[in-house]
C-alpha cells in the first residue's frame, strides 16, 4: 500500500479494483474503485453509494486489487466491509502516544509505511498501514498530516491542543446544561443554580452589552438557540425575567465598567478620618460669619457656601469651598479611588459619588451647625461688579443656614443679605457680558421616576435669582483662583475657549432658538497648563476649583492653591498635572456618555408613556433628507424625515406625533402634525 500524492495521475489499470480511502466531512471512507477517468475515480463505498472523487482527494490506494470490479455489487460491498473491519481492528492496536515518544525529537516528517513498521514490525500489509493512518488521523493530537506524511507535533503544541479540548468540553457542558437551566427557569420549573447557570447569565449579559463585539458572541447565540430563542435582542428581556436586571437597568454603566460601589476596606478607613477643625495660625477663624449654602432639595454633599459681612461700613463677600485637600492627601486610598472615578455622577434614581458618602455627605460636607475647614475667598466689589480687592485664606467656617434654590427665589427680595448678593452677582454677570461673555442658559430638565417606572419631567430655569447668584460667585471664585495661580507661578490646569466662529444677534430670533444655534458656533473648551482667555465667560483666565467633593480636577487645583497659601511647594509639577489630566479625562468621557445616554433613555421612556400627546418642536436646521428638531417639552433633540410639500424654516415651531419611541434601542420616529389634523383632533 502506498500514498498517492498524484504528481502524476494514475492510469485506469493502476486503480481499477483497488481499495481506495479518502476523508469526507472528517470521516474515513473506504471504497473500491470501479473506474478511473480524467483524473476522477468512480467509487463504490461500504454503504452501497457510488461516488465520483477527484484523484487528488485520495489518501490511500492499495498496492493490489481487492476484487474484480465486475463482480456483483453485493459481493464487492461485503468484501469491502471485511477489509474495513480488519483495518479498524488494527487501528485500535496502534499506541499513538508511544509512537510519538519514540520519534518526536527528530523533528522531521515520516511516511505511512515507516510509521506502520515502527508500530507493527516488519512485513506490514495494506491493512496495517491503513490502521496506522486511521489511528493517527483520529487522534489529531500527536501528529499532523501534511503532504502525504505525518509530522510529530511539539510538546507545547500538544499541551495547547489539550487545553483547547478541555475548554471546548467545558463550553459544550455549559451550553448544554446552561440552556436547560434557562428553559426550566423561564418555564417556571425548579432549576438549581450552578456554574452552568452563572456562565449562562454571563453570556447573556455580554451579548446584551456588547452584541457582536462580545468575546463569546457565538457561544451566547448558541445558548439562546438551544434554549429556543433565535433573536439575540431577547437576551436583555431574559435577564429581566430572571430577576438579574432591573427593567430599566443602566446598561451604559455596565458596558463602560463605571465604578459604583466602594470597597469595604476603603469604607472602613473612612471611619477613622476626622476633619481638621481647630483654628491655627495657618487657618483663619471665620465661624462668626453668617455663612449659608444654596442647593437643590435633595443635595447632601455641600461643597460651597456664601457669606456677606459689613466691615467698617464696607461689604465683604465670602465664597467658601470645603477644604477637601486638608483631609484627603494625594496617593491615599480615598484619593486613588476618587481619581479613578473622576467625578460624581448624578442620574435619575441614582447617585454615584466620587468620594464615599461617609466623607462626602458628612465629614467633608459644609453641613449646618458643624465646624468645617474651607479655602475661603474674601472680596470687596464695586457697584458695577468690579472686584476691588480680594484674598484667599485657609479658614474655619460654620454654616448657619442651608437654603434651597426655591427658598432663595421666594425670599431674596425681603432678605437684605440675599438681595444684596443677588445685586452684586448680576453686576458681575453684566461686567462679564460687557467683556464678551455669552449667556446661553436654557431651561434644564429634572427627571423623576416613581416606583412604578412612570417618568415625570420638571423643567427649571437657569436664569432664576438663586441660580444666577450661585453661578456668578462660583465663576468669580474660579476666575480669581486662575489669576492667583497664574500670578504666583503655581502650575494648575486652566480652562480656555477661543472665540466662537460667529456671534449671532439674539434680537433677530427666538431666544431658545438663539441659545441652541449660538452653542453650535462655540469652540471646544481646552484644558491646558498655560492660562488663556475663556471667551464664553468673558474672562482672561479660568479654572475649576469650586467642587472638590464632586470633581477630581477641582480637588487637584485646590491642593495647589492650598499649598501656595501655606507657602509650601506645590503637590504637582507640570508633568504630574499632565499625568493626572490624562488619567481623569478618560473617566470623565465615560461619565459624560453615561449621563447623556441615560438622560435620553428616560426622555424616550417619557415619550413612550405619552405617545397619545402631540409634542411641540422647534426646527433647528435641515438637510436634504431630514429636519433637526428640539422637542421643547422634554428639551430633547430629534429628527424628522423631510416630505415634499412641507418646507420648514429654521426657528419655526411645529407639532409632531410620536409614532414610535423605543428607549432601549434609542429609536424615535416622528411625524408632522399638519393644521387639518390638529383641528380635527381638537
Amino acid at each position: 500500500m502506498f500514498c498517492l500524492p498524484f504528481a502524476e495521475s494514475p492510469t485506469e489499470a493502476m486503480t481499477q479494483g483497488k481499495t481506495v480511502e479518502y476523508i469526507d466531512q472528517g470521516r474515513f471512507i473506504c471504497a473500491v474503485c470501479l473506474e478511473e477517468k480524467g483524473g476522477r475515480l468512480h467509487l463504490l463505498t461500504t454503504t452501497h453509494r457510488e461516488v465520483n472523487v477527484a484523484a487528488k482527494r485520495v489518501l490511500l490506494i492499495s498496492r493490489k486489487p481487492l476484487i474484480d470490479p465486475s463482480r456483483p455489487r453485493e459481493e464487492l460491498v461485503t468484501r469491502l466491509r471485511q477489509v474495513e473491519e480488519e483495518r479498524d481492528r488494527l487501528k485500535d492496536q496502534v499506541g499513538v502516544h508511544e509512537l510519538w515518544e519514540l520519534i518526536h525529537d527528530e523533528n522531521e516528517s515520516f511516511d505511512y509505511a515507516y510509521l506502520a513498521e515502527l508500530s507493527f514490525g516488519q512485513g506490514v500489509t495494506d491493512d496495517h498501514i491503513s490502521g496506522l493512518v486511521r489511528a493517527l488521523f483520529e487522534d489529531k493530537l500527536h501528529f499532523k498530516l501534511k503532504d502525504g506524511s505525518f509530522l510529530p507535533n511539539t510538546a507545547e503544541r500538544i499541551e495547547e491542543t489539550l487545553r483547547q479540548r478541555e475548554e471546548e468540553s467545558r463550553t459544550e457542558r455549559i451550553l448544554s446544561c446552561g440552556s436547560e437551566w434557562l428553559r426550566r427557569r423561564l418555564g417556571g420549573e425548579p432549576a438549581e443554580d450552578s456554574e452552568c447557570a452563572d456562565e449562562a447569565v454571563r453570556l447573556l449579559r455580554e451579548l446584551t452589552l456588547y452584541d457582536s463585539d462580545s468575546p463569546d458572541y457565538k457561544h451566547a447565540r448558541e445558548l439562546l438557540s438551544r434554549a429556543g430563542y433565535s433573536d439575540p435582542r431577547v437576551a436583555r428581556q431574559l435577564l429581566v425575567r430572571l430577576g438579574i436586571w432591573d427593567p430599566d437597568e443602566d446598561l451604559e454603566i455596565l458596558r463602560l465598567g463605571v465604578r459604583t460601589e466602594f470597597d469595604e476596606s476603603l469604607l472602613a478607613s473612612c471611619g477613622s478620618m476626622t476633619c481638621e477643625i481647630a483654628p491655627s495660625a495657618s487657618r483663619e477663624d471665620l465661624r462668626h460669619l453668617e455663612a449659608f449654602t444654596i442647593d437643590g432639595p435633595s443635595t447632601r454633599d455641600f461643597d460651597d457656601a456664601l457669606s456677606l459681612e459689613v466691615r467698617d461700613g464696607v461689604m465683604e463677600v465670602g465664597v467658601h469651598i470645603a477644604d477637601v485637600a486638608s483631609l484627603v492627601p494625594p496617593g491615599s486610598p480615598v484619593d486613588r479611588e476618587a481619581q479613578q472615578r473622576g467625578a460624581s455622577l448624578y442620574l435619575p434614581r441614582r447617585q454615584i459619588p466620587m468620594i464615599p458618602p461617609e466623607l462626602s455627605q458628612d465629614t467633608l460636607s459644609l453641613r449646618r451647625g458643624c465646624d468645617r475647614p474651607a479655602i475661603s475667598l474674601i472680596f470687596r466689589m464695586s457697584p458695577n461688579g468690579e472686584v476691588l480687592e480680594h484674598r484667599f485664606t485657609p479658614s474655619l467656617i460654620q454654616v448657619k443656614r442651608q437654603l434651597t434654590y426655591e427658598e432663595v427665589n421666594h425670599r431674596y427680595k425681603e432678605d437684605p443679605v440675599l438681595r444684596e448678593m443677588h445685586r452684586l452677582a448680576t453686576a458681575f454677570q453684566q461686567r462679564r457680558i460687557e467683556g464678551g461673555a455669552l449667556v446661553l442658559s436654557a431651561p434644564e430638565m429634572s427627571i423623576r421616576v416613581d416606583d412604578d417606572g412612570k417618568v415625570f419631567l420638571h423643567p427649571f430655569d437657569q436664569d432664576t435669582p438663586a441660580r444666577i447668584l450661585v453661578a456668578e460667585f462660583m465663576i468669580l471664585y474660579n476666575w480669581l483662583s486662575a489669576r492667583f495661580c497664574r500670578d504666583r507661578g503655581v502650575p494648575i490646569l486652566y480652562r480656555g475657549q477661543d472665540e466662537p466662529s460667529e456671534r449671532l444677534n439674539i434680537v433677530e430670533m427666538d431666544p431658545l432658538f438663539y441659545v441652541f444655534m449660538q452653542r453650535r458656533k462655540l469652540q471646544p473648551m481646552v484644558i491646558d497648563m498655560d492660562p488663556s482667555p475663556h471667551s464664553g465667560l468673558g474672562l482672561e483666565a479660568y479654572t475649576n476649583a469650586t467642587s472638590p467633593i464632586r470633581r477630581y480636577l477641582d480637588l487637584v487645583v485646590q491642593r495647589q492653591i492650598r499649598k501656595s497659601l501655606l507657602e509650601e511647594p506645590p503637590v504637582y509639577d507640570e508633568e504630574g498635572l499632565e499625568k493626572v489630566r490624562m488619567a481623569v479625562e478618560a473617566s470623565l468621557k465615560d461619565l459624560n456618555s453615561v449621563r447623556r445616554k441615560r438622560t435620553r433613555y428616560w426622555l424616550q421612556k417619557y415619550l413612550q408613556q405619552n405617545r397619545a400627546r402631540h409634542q411641540e418642536a422647534m426646527v433647528l436646521w435641515s438637510t436634504r433628507s431630514k429636519h433637526r428638531l428640539l422637542l421643547t417639552e422634554p428639551l430633547m433633540f430629534a429628527e424628522l424625515k423631510r416630505k415634499n410639500g412641507h418646507e420648514l424654516e429654521p426657528g419655526c415651531r411645529i407639532r409632531v406625533a410620536v409614532e414610535k419611541s423605543d428607549p432601549w434601542e434609542d429609536i424615535l420616529n416622528l411625524s408632522l402634525v399638519i393644521e387639518e389634523e390638529r383641528d380635527s383632533s381638537a
